[in-house]
């Protein structure tokens, strides 16, 4: 029997398959969803995963057997998924593993209108409920519900279109790589009708991912799609990851562009449509954001690291927009989930309105030199972080909060330590004003967590 521990996370389900997660446990989870949700009925998705069909079909014997109707929307990106569960007004479930290897698949969950389940919000309960019903053996209950198929792909992208106004844009050639995952299948219909010339790389929908990760914020992983932005003289290089609910930005010279600035770009996008709007960033993002956010009218406001942590705090200030430094972003006209390829039509959106090339349209928003995010793996995280606010304790002008982990913030350069949840690793990401200043803050950090 699964030990639906070990598999069931913070915001999801994700495991080996099927040495963590089989069918069984797939079946037992999907009854419990309905039981604990009250779901009369609900959509699914699955990405291209060799497991995802086999499992999507045992959470749907669940479900069903609880009485609960399963519309099944088949292949999908995660945000079509939540493109569904807004449409529909039903609660939903995406069968991925994301940027994972191709052993491991996984459950991305939500309430109607894309509302997360998180540990905090049912995920614990269907967790000791599917447990409950493993131990005692599955059974269905009379009122089975029935399986649909709906091909939900037309409307997700008519609909992301309908967000961002691309009538105008000048022709643009615009490679993306979709890692052989779902992009593959929703960059297509995304882009028909727009004048777009694009190159596609890793189209073929693989879950065994035979070229690269689908994982772009691994540098190694965006190398082929840099390559193929000048090789071409394209104007953008878009890479997405396994589910697609990540977009990462390559501009005309090859290089790579931060997600903070992408986030900054969409914010200022959002404010011209929606004056006065409040704006959510991580705290990991660039002190740029916020600046940028309130020079154009905007009110921003900084999160912990996290979806369930952005999303909360978009519907408790009815935000219009926020980012993250993973290169995750979310749309209050998206039901405040998050969408790569959304916010990818605002990027081309932006190119296309102007004759600048990108990394000159993208240049106000790129003020600072930041680090990236650097791992060290220590045996007592808490000791590290003791030892690093000593160090910079009682230094002038220095300060410190622990909104997530550790931020020490002094004169033209600030640092974030935290703690990884799963692993004995603590995450650094450092920004200065310049890039001498910003390697000195980062090495003396990680001089002393090492140390």
């Amino acid at each position: 029997m699964a030990d639906l521990s070990r598999i069931f996370k913070a915001y999801d389900v994700r495991g080996v398959v099927p040495d963590e997660l089989d069918e069984e446990a797939a079946e037992a989870v999907g009854a419990a969803f309905v039981e604990v949700t009250d779901a009369a009925a609900m959509v699914m998705a699955y990405d291209m995963r060799p497991s995802s069909v086999p499992l999507a079909a045992a959470f749907a014997r669940g479900a069903t057997s609880r009485g609960a109707d399963v519309v099944n929307a088949g292949l999908g990106s995660t945000d079509l998924l939540y493109y569904a569960s807004g449409a529909l007004g039903l609660p939903g479930v995406m069968f991925t593993a994301s940027h994972n290897p191709a052993r491991y698949n996984g459950m991305k969950m939500c309430r109607a209108g894309a509302v997360p389940v998180g540990a905090d919000t049912g995920l614990t309960e269907i967790r000791d409920r599917a447990a409950e019903l493993l131990a005692a053996g599955l059974g269905g209950v009379p009122g089975k519900g029935e399986v649909t198929r709906r091909d939900l792909l037309t409307d997700y992208a008519g609909h992301l279109k309908s967000l961002v106004d691309l009538s105008g844009i000048r022709p643009l050639k615009v490679v993306v790589d979709a890692g052989n995952g779902m992009g593959g299948y929703t960059v297509p219909p995304v882009f028909q009708g727009l004048p777009i010339e694009l190159t596609a790389l890793y189209f073929e929908l693989d879950g065994t991912f035979p070229n690269h990760e689908a994982n772009p914020l691994e540098p190694a992983n965006l190398r082929d799609l840099q390559q193929a932005v000048v090789d071409r003289g394209a104007d953008i290089g878009l890479a997405f990851d396994g589910d697609a609910d990540r977009c990462w930005v390559i501009d005309e010279n090859g290089e790579s562009v931060s997600p903070s600035t992408i986030t900054s770009l969409v914010a200022v996008r959002e404010l011209a449509r929606h004056p006065g709007a409040t704006v959510i960033h991580n705290l990991i993002t660039s002190q740029g954001v916020p600046e940028i956010v309130a020079e154009h009218g905007g009110v921003p406001v900084r999160t912990r690291v996290g979806h369930s942590f952005i999303k909360a705090e978009m519907a408790r200030t009815g935000a219009v927009f926020g980012g993250e430094h993973s290169a995750h972003y979310y749309f209050r006209d998206f039901w405040f989930a998050d969408s790569g390829m959304l916010a990818a039509l605002h990027v081309l959106a932006a190119l296309g309105e102007q004759d600048r090339p990108l990394s000159e349209t993208l240049s106000p928003y790129a003020r600072y030199a930041a680090s990236g995010e650097l791992n060290s793996t220590v045996s007592d995280q808490g000791a590290a972080l003791d030892r690093v606010r000593a160090t910079f304790s009682g230094r002038e002008g220095v300060r410190f909060d622990e909104l997530d982990g550790l931020t020490v913030t002094g004169s033209g350069w600030w640092f974030n330590l935290r703690p990884s949840n799963t692993e004995p690793l603590l995450r650094l990401n450092a920004e200065a004003t310049d890039e001498n200043m910003m390697a000195t803050v980062r090495d003396e950090v990680l001089a002393v967590v090492r140390s």
